[in-house]
């Protein structure tokens, strides 16, 4: 057996545990899985092994500290997993994980078991080959990421040093394409939040009180109108406080990102586009802020017909962020701007839910143009530079505490299922990884 067929082995016996974070139910599994790891990482070479209790699931912290005068790298990952529901939907079952067309299918094969392993096994085989490493390692890997990570940032403020590092390392990310590798330097933060408006102290008959009483419904939508003018550009006052103008530079690296724009309209059954003038669709939902209605409720929406005039409604809003904007901030202006435009006969009340500031990373740190260096060598082909739309807070939380820049090199590819039925991750892409990563380290 050679050392790919030894390490898919190994993964195979990582994904079969079913550390579903989210499920109480499966508590002993997340702390299973915990032990699991710390196992891995002994074998590995890793000294200093804890497996760490928090409020909710354990924190696997492990260290190799020997190589002196050396930069130090930090690895993060995270070993719990999504639900497996709807199971009816897998071709195999999510936890008993199967090879078809070079395709490992579980589920945590590319979030982010499969991609955290190659860390473990790059980290491995240096140590076999050469009886050190290059370089001075850190893992901290949690199992709580699928609910948000309650209870890591608290764990990061507390333990600076004993987190100190030169470069944070993350794989749990994707590529652009097969074959086309990425590092993101960019994650949007993250606002959320409910608002809940209210009329009368009750839903009124329309015959009776219709054109008489304010109505919910009518009130909110117009409230909610108010949030973008005309262009797509959002219209509470301070939004935009800390957004800064795109560079030529960064313009360019989101161009030059693969997009086509009609096929992207057919897949989506679009006629057009929609949003921010002066922007492409690429940084509208890259780098530029945004405000969405997530959901809205009110009335009656039943089979059959009720004639009232509705005394309350509801709305889901979130909020993307880039720059300095600060998710307190811009909760605070959105509701001042709630009250600036408050209907006539209505009263609301705001929940915040999710707050993430964002994190953007120059893809000319040194750090990061190793890693792009490292991918050319194994894959033949340099990264690109993919500003991501969505949000991963602890990488915030890294980069604010630690004052250390975090390289987010993915292995995953987009369509392989994350979070869905089939996960599944490439088997090239498994063992490249491992190379890659040993790569990258020896660089440093």
């Amino acid at each position: 057996m050679n050392h790919n067929e030894q390490y898919i082995n190994e993964l195979n016996e990582f994904l079969k545990i079913p550390s579903i974070s989210s499920m109480p139910e499966h508590k002993e599994d997340v702390k299973k899985a915990a032990e699991w790891l710390k196992g891995s990482l002994q074998k590995a070479g890793i000294e200093n092994l804890e497996v760490i209790e928090t409020k909710g699931h354990p924190i696997v912290y492990g260290d190799w500290l020997h190589a002196e005068g050396k930069p130090t790298v930090l690895i993060y990952g995270h070993y719990d997993v999504q639900p497996a529901s709807p199971e009816e939907l897998w071709e195999t079952p999510a936890f008993e994980p199967t090879i078809r067309d070079d395709k490992l299918y579980a589920r945590g094969a590319t979030d982010d078991k499969g991609q955290l392993f190659i860390h473990v096994k790059a980290v491995e085989k240096l140590m076999q080959e050469n009886g050190e490493l290059p370089v001075n390692v850190k893992f901290c890997i949690e199992g709580e990421e699928e609910m948000a990570s309650p209870n890591l940032p608290p764990f990061i403020e507390d333990n600076q040093e004993k987190l100190a590092a030169d470069a944070v390392l993350i794989s749990d990310t994707s590529f652009i394409e097969k074959g086309q590798p990425a590092i993101c330097t960019s994650l949007r933060g993250a606002l959320a939040m409910e608002l809940n408006l209210k009329t009368a102290n009750t839903d009124l008959h329309s015959g009776v009180y219709g054109g008489g009483v304010p109505n919910a419904i009518h009130s909110l939508v117009n409230l909610l109108d108010s949030f973008h003018d005309d262009n797509g550009t959002v219209a509470v006052e301070g939004f935009y406080k800390g957004v800064q103008d795109p560079t030529l530079q960064l313009r360019e690296e989101v161009a030059s990102i693969p997009f086509e724009e009609e096929k992207t309209k057919r897949e989506l059954g679009l006629e057009s586009f929609y949003g921010e003038e002066g922007f492409t669709f690429q940084e509208r939902t890259g780098i530029r802020p945004t405000l969405e209605i997530n959901g809205l409720a009110g009335g009656f929406h039943e089979e059959g017909f009720k004639t009232i005039v509705p005394s309350e409604a509801h709305a889901k809003i979130s909020c993307r962020l880039v720059g300095d904007q600060d998710p307190e901030e811009i909760y605070e202006a959105i509701l001042d701007h709630l009250d600036n435009y408050k209907p006539v006969g209505a009263s609301f009340e705001t929940k915040k839910l999710i707050t993430a500031k964002p994190v953007s990373l120059h893809s000319n740190n040194p750090m990061i143009q190793k890693a792009a260096a490292a991918y050319e060598q194994v894959y033949g082909v340099a990264p690109l530079f993919p500003k991501e739309g969505g949000s991963i807070p602890i990488v915030e939380v890294f980069s604010r505490v630690l004052r250390s820049p975090v390289v987010m090199m993915g292995f995953g590819l987009p369509s392989e299922n994350l979070h869905a039925p089939n996960e599944h991750i490439h088997l090239e892409n498994f063992t490249n990884g491992i190379e890659t990563v040993t790569t990258y380290l020896k660089s440093l």
